[in-house]
């Protein structure tokens, strides 16, 4: 069992090289072993090219040895035809008889499809080595699909003294964001927006910092970009609606002349009823748009609706070396903490929902 955790890990390793990039297929690795030696690895790189064990058996420069081997995967084979064919077909072709699986899928399509697809052709199938990590791994994945809703991360930063902001006057309402954390990172967080689907920010925030919300200090996909605006009092030339990223505002209703600007693909309009549980109707709308995960990035009011409701999976809060003395306070997790990390000066904190 051992041997097996140990090429488990190492399929681990290799799928983590696919975060952000193979939405919406979950990441997985996958390596070949023949004679206690891996001959052959992949993993899953983007949507629509080929998948894990696909790169790991064509990597395989003698073919012959499939027959002796064993392939190790961190999720399931996929059994259906999707843009690629099914991965169980290209195992059993290829002659491989052992296999051995991390966690298996729970997209309907595929969910225990593939295992018996494999048992069926022969194949000795060994389950569940390390499956703890390996939905872990896939922690976006599953919960989408099991839950029906996006992994939810909040993300906020904070003084020493526990405020998200000092408090604005008249003379300097206008004025440049105050940076509570430092440039290491600001960078950090721009490259968790190029890990997940989607970003949100509330009306306050829009109006007071007018946002971006891309990833302008690192590389990568910029996050679809979601604004909670129940009256649509953003300004029309603000960032958020300048359409060159794909962005929906959550709103109350959508008027005649709202409506008209719904043209670009980049830019809807979806209004909710505001009566109800907001975070489980947001929720809803991002199921809709078959987002998978997203950053709550604030405010106040908007953070804490997602902790009252108990609508979050983890939380990543900054400290930064800032002393406010008064102001808007920053919210309190409720969840479990998990870690401390340093950042050259700011401190990270993480916690989850459990």
């Amino acid at each position: 069992m051992k041997i097996h955790e140990k090429y488990i890990k190492r399929c681990i390793q290799l799928a983590e090289n696919g975060l952000g990039t193979t939405y919406p297929n979950p990441m997985v690795g996958s390596v070949i072993v023949h004679d206690n030696k891996i001959i052959g690895e992949g993993w899953h790189r983007k949507a629509g090219e080929p998948h894990a064990e696909v790169n790991a058996i064509n990597s395989v420069e003698d073919k012959s040895l499939l027959k002796k081997a064993t392939i190790y995967v961190s999720l399931e084979p996929c059994s259906h035809y999707g843009k690629t064919p099914p991965c169980s077909d290209l195992i059993i072709a290829s002659g491989i008889k052992k296999v051995v699986i991390g966690s298996i899928d729970p997209f309907p399509s595929v969910s225990g499809k593939g295992i018996k697809k494999l048992m069926d052709a022969g194949c000795e199938v060994i389950l569940g080595i390390l499956d703890t990590a390996c939905n872990s791994l896939n922690k976006r994945f599953f919960t989408f699909h099991k839950n029906h809703r996006p992994y939810i991360i909040l993300k906020w930063a904070q003084s020493t003294d526990g405020f998200l902001a000092p408090i604005y006057s008249e003379e300097n309402h206008n004025r440049e964001p105050v940076w509570i954390t430092n440039k290491y990172s600001q960078q950090l967080v721009h490259k968790w927006r190029g890990e997940e689907a989607a970003i949100l920010v509330g009306t306050n925030t829009a109006v007071m910092d007018n946002p971006n919300l891309n990833t302008r200090l690192w590389k990568g996909s910029n996050p679809v970009r979601i604004l909670i605006d129940k009256s649509l009092r953003l300004p029309r030339d603000s960032a958020l609606l300048d359409e060159s990223i794909k962005t929906i505002v959550i709103c109350d209703k959508v008027s005649k002349q709202e409506k008209s600007k719904t043209s670009s693909e980049n830019l809807i309009f979806e209004p909710i009823d505001f009566n109800k549980e907001i975070t489980a109707e947001i929720c809803s709308i991002l199921y809709k748009y078959a987002i998978q995960s997203i950053i709550i990035e604030g405010g106040a009011k908007t953070i804490q609706s997602f902790i009252d409701s108990g609508l979050w999976d983890e939380a990543r809060v900054f400290t930064g070396d800032v002393h406010f003395k008064k102001g808007t306070k920053a919210p309190l997790p409720s969840g479990t903490f998990k870690e401390k990390n340093t950042q050259t000066g700011d401190i990270l904190r993480i916690y989850t929902n459990d």
